[in-house]
């Protein structure tokens, strides 16, 4: 049985099952086409705000683009970081979308730097207000910030001061891409395991209401649970970094992960 294999798990396995989780269906009843449409529409939209959500995606993935000496660099299908294109780092992801946002960053010296590339940090600009302050944007020199405009369909990403060409590689870290989208009903799933119940459950949540029924305590507990599980897994919080302007002039120590010191 599908449903006692995740591997062989379809989308519309699981809408099917939601629908009885939700209490539209019974066991021995099947779905019209229409309600496994719009079960499998739901299941979509779900998936796609949860890819916007760093504790409910499972790992990030690293891709990369040598530098060609321009202010912006853009990232998504058929940009100057294209995630659908497999890299040294990371496989290609597939049916995805430009990220909403990088998680992280740094530059790479590739010229005349074999067999020990060294990798600087890029501290993040968190607002397209910040990079607005930076009075000469188009400064060539040692990259030290960046920042991501998550424009629409491709990011922008902005490397400040700019990069000379082909003496670095820019590195982003960005979200897993979830299943955005499925084909058809038949379209099988590629995700850890624990992923299957919090779908299960969540989703059966959301239909409720298109069929005017309520939710059960029990259900409304079981896809508070699941989320649980996936942001236990999740979630990754990184140590704390003092900002330069707080640390001042001092020297006290040496970082071996940064070449820098504090």
């Amino acid at each position: 049985m599908a449903l006692l294999n995740p591997a062989a798990l379809t989308a519309g396995d699981l809408c099917t099952q939601a629908l009885r989780e939700c209490g539209a269906h019974g066991q021995g009843t099947t779905p019209t086409a229409d309600e496994l449409e719009d079960a499998q529409f739901r299941l979509q939209t779900m998936l796609q705000q949860w890819q916007n959500q760093r504790w409910l995606v499972y790992h990030l993935v690293t891709y990369n683009a040598t530098s060609g000496g321009q202010q912006v660099y853009t990232v998504g299908p058929g940009g100057s970081i294209d995630p659908g294109v497999q890299t040294d780092l990371s496989p290609a992801l597939p049916s995805y979308q430009r990220p909403d946002r990088i998680e992280s960053a740094f530059l790479r010296q590739i010229q005349n730097s074999q067999p020990n590339q060294i990798d600087y940090p890029l501290v993040q600009l968190p607002s397209m207000e910040d990079y607005n302050r930076i009075a000469l944007k188009s400064l060539v020199s040692f990259p030290g910030w960046f920042f991501y405009d998550p424009a629409w369909p491709l990011g922008q990403l902005h490397v400040w001061p700019v990069p000379n060409a082909s003496i670095y590689g820019i590195f982003i870290s960005i979200k897993e891409q979830l299943p955005a989208s499925f084909a058809t009903s038949a379209s099988t799933f590629n995700l850890p395991y624990e992923y299957y119940g919090a779908m299960l459950w969540n989703l059966a949540e959301l239909l409720c209401p298109s069929k005017g029924l309520p939710v059960s305590v029990d259900l409304r507990r079981n896809a508070k649970n699941g989320r649980g599980v996936l942001r236990a897994s999740a979630t990754a919080i990184s140590n704390l970094v003092m900002p330069r302007e707080v640390l001042g002039k001092r020297r006290d120590g040496y970082n071996i992960f940064s070449d820098q010191f504090y």
